[in-house]
């Protein structure tokens, strides 16, 4: 028996009835031959049972063929008893509404209930991206900009992200109206928190005086958001953090960057969605293709935390041996944690291994304070 494409689609064990009678065996010489049960032999050849592996290096070894040849002829005859049957469109609806959503992570963290009939699991995604087509982009940015960011420019996961840090931005309460009267106030309220890690829980509050929304949405799988600056409308920015390093310079650097996105009313008419990924070490790196708005809200944030004449005259003095007390020391000669100087140190590309210890922790303070969808924390669904 040769390879050969078969012009019909038999049953394998046509196939196989058509050897023994070419050799002159029956059933039970094959069954002998394979050491196979004679009824196992029986059902294949009357299409009762399916060739497995096993099997087909058998038959291989039997006939002097190849194995693939037996593990095809099954499979197109599988395929061909179901030539009958028509496409299912349920099955390309549902892969549409998995390649526009992580739908087990927004189920997971109950940003839409999960349906088993894809029509109803489709409309709940729409609802939750705000649009009438799953091809259409996310309504993440107020009627007043103009939606210029390409909307394959960030994945799924990441725009999910983005829909839901607004409508959290939603309900949050605000005291203050926006743009704040005295943003250098701003700056120096927050920065009299940056002392001791628990002060980060009046960092809701003083935003909102400033008519600042502020929310903490952890990060899904893979999207690697920092943080992002969204508008509601012109008036109502909201500062998104993730807080996916629990350290207090990252916090600090993050909310100062996103901060000057808000006061600078970055995107909100160039329709460009000003989304931080892997902020601090892209900002570390200082790329020139970095956006000139993104650089000037680096250089804001890096002075407001440790103007930058006096951190490099630190750095001057000390390098290349950082000690503890000598941190500790000018930490609090600048009113600032000590986990920011090193965080800085880190900004400008020098090694802090020996340091990490005081690189203190936040989440448990932010999250008691401020409006949190993550880390066990349940927001209901919100339209």
């Amino acid at each position: 028996m040769t390879e050969r494409v078969p012009a019909e689609v038999f049953p394998p064990g046509e196939y196989i009835r058509d050897e023994l009678e070419e050799r002159g065996w029956t059933q039970n010489d094959l069954a002998e031959i394979l050491g196979r049960p004679l009824q196992l032999v029986n059902e294949i050849i009357l299409s009762k049972r399916g060739i497995t592996p096993e099997t087909a290096r058998g038959l291989a070894e039997a006939f002097g063929t190849s194995a693939q040849l037996w593990l095809n002829l099954e499979a197109a005859w599988e395929l061909y008893k179901t030539r009958n049957i028509g496409p299912d469109p349920t099955i390309a609806l549902r892969a549409r509404i998995y390649s526009v959503g992580p739908i087990k992570e927004m189920v997971k963290r109950r940003w839409i209930e999960y349906s088993s009939n894809p029509e109803v699991l489709e409309q709940r995604l729409l609802e939750f991206f705000g649009t009438a087509a799953l091809d259409e982009p996310p309504r993440v940015l107020p009627a007043v900009a103009r939606m210029s960011t390409s909307y394959t420019a960030y994945s799924p996961s990441q725009w999910a992200w983005f829909c839901r840090a607004r409508q959290l931005g939603k309900v949050v309460p605000v005291q203050g109206r926006f743009p704040p009267s005295d943003s250098d106030r701003l700056v120096q309220a927050l920065r009299a928190l940056m002392r001791d890690p628990e002060e980060t829980r009046q960092v809701p509050r003083i935003l909102g005086e400033a008519g600042i929304r502020f929310v903490v949405l952890e990060h899904l799988p893979k999207t690697k958001i920092d943080g992002a600056c969204l508008w509601l409308d012109a008036t109502s920015p909201i500062v998104a953090v993730s807080l996916r390093y629990d350290r207090i310079d990252n916090f600090w650097f993050t909310l100062m960057h996103e901060l000057k996105h808000a006061l600078n009313r970055d995107g909100l008419q160039t329709g460009e969605l000003t989304v931080d990924v892997d902020l601090i070490e892209v900002a570390r790196m200082d790329r020139k293709d970095r956006p000139p708005f993104e650089k000037e809200a680096d250089g804001f944030a890096e002075n407001a935390l440790i103007p930058k004449a006096e951190m490099e005259d630190f750095i001057i003095r000390k390098q290349p041996l950082f000690s503890e007390t000598a941190i500790r020391g000018f930490a609090a000669l600048q009113g600032v944690h000590p986990g920011i100087v090193v965080g800085q140190l880190h900004h400008r590309g020098m090694d802090y291994t020996k340091l990490r210890r005081l690189l203190a922790k936040i989440r448990d303070y932010v999250t008691q304070s401020a409006l949190t969808d993550g880390w066990g924390h349940t927001v209901p669904a919100i339209s």
